[in-house]
């Protein structure tokens, strides 16, 4: 009954959403805040009467405005928006990834690249991590591939490349193979390589409105690269979803970008939380990775990360715990607003082996 490619697949795990009590939710990167006030006012003023029709299927205006955002030259020719950074992500991975070498990835990062790989039949290689969960680029030169991608800062560590670090890589990588970035987690503290497409015109980088723009809930990505690759990703669209952006998103994603100082000031407080609770832990004998995302990755010696998981999910806060080899002693948690980790700090700090 069911096709060969269907029981090949191995989907996607979110974080979990229980419904048995209300807890802090810090499993799932999303912001604490909430968006531009002026997102509001385009919500209260959109015209209802324009879901009878189709929305601008390219998103015209909206990408005008994210090139206005971005700067450093980019134009809408430049960019391609979609319904979450996953679509798009699922449209780099069928437009430019091929099955005759394996893609590179590292190790550890975003669980949805190899769900993709599966979903396409391309093959991959995981490639290791250093000791300190950071990328080494130098050993992605060493093998044959058919393109790079990696999250910057990565997850779940969040661990950071400079835009140096990835201009010396792609100086040295094969100007006919696509490298991906993915900046989802950029805003929180580290500085785009989105200057560098101009220079490199095999480098496609990857946005989310998901987290510095508090749109999770509404869905909305972006891929920011050279115009022959964002034509080829815009076929592929088409040949998949010609409506993926619908019209009120298309607005509020317009007003967001329009209000990129208001973000700008939420996003520093939370890497301002995020630094002072990463403080606190180290204080009290956790391990805690270096982040420049909106998420920290902590251990405490002597515990399993399912341990710690079960514990702070017990004081009513969820975490996301993975329970893969290597990262098993870990857990990821979130950043939220100050009063959500002095609540979670307590539980952490209740966490003794008797």
């Amino acid at each position: 009954m069911f096709a060969r490619r269907f029981r090949d697949l191995h989907p996607y795990v979110p974080g979990e959403q229980p419904t048995d009590r209300e807890y802090i939710k810090l499993n799932a990167n999303e912001n604490p805040y909430p968006p531009a006030p002026a997102v509001r006012e385009a919500l209260d003023s959109f015209d209802i009467a324009l879901f009878r029709r189709y929305p601008d299927p390219d998103a015209h205006a909206l990408r005008r405005g994210i090139a206005v955002m971005l700067g450093n030259g980019i134009t809408e020719e430049m960019i391609i928006a979609g319904n979450g950074s996953d679509e798009i992500l699922s449209f780099v991975f069928y437009a430019f990834f091929d099955s005759d070498a394996p893609l590179l990835f590292p190790a550890h990062t975003y669980s949805f690249y190899p769900v993709y790989a599966g979903y396409y039949s391309i093959p991959f290689e995981r490639i290791p991590l250093e000791k300190d969960f950071s990328i080494n680029l130098d050993s992605y030169l060493e093998r044959p591939s058919s393109g790079v991608i990696f999250a910057n800062p990565n997850a779940p560590t969040g661990r950071y490349l400079s835009p140096a670090e990835i201009r010396r890589f792609l100086e040295r990588y094969p100007a006919d193979r696509v490298v991906v970035v993915d900046e989802a987690y950029i805003d929180f503290g580290g500085e785009s390589v989105v200057s560098l497409i101009r220079e490199f015109r095999n480098l496609v980088v990857i946005r989310t409105y998901s987290k510095s723009f508090c749109f999770a809930g509404a869905r909305l990505g972006f891929a920011v690269a050279d115009p022959e690759l964002i034509q080829a990703l815009f076929t592929t669209k088409n040949s998949f979803n010609h409506f993926p952006v619908d019209a009120l998103t298309q607005k509020i994603g317009l007003a967001a970008c329009e209000n990129w100082p208001y973000y700008k000031a939420i996003n520093s407080e939370l890497a301002q939380t995020r630094d002072w609770f990463s403080g606190e832990l180290r204080a009290l004998g956790w391990e805690v990775v270096p982040s420049l995302a909106n998420f920290v990755f902590v251990r405490k010696p002597g515990f399993t990360g399912d341990e710690v998981y079960r514990a702070i999910k017990a004081g009513g806060v969820l975490v996301r715990y993975f329970d893969h080899p290597g990262i098993e002693e870990f857990v990821r948690i979130s950043i939220g607003t100050p009063d959500q980790m002095r609540t979670l700090l307590a539980i952490m700090e209740g966490i003794t082996r008797i």
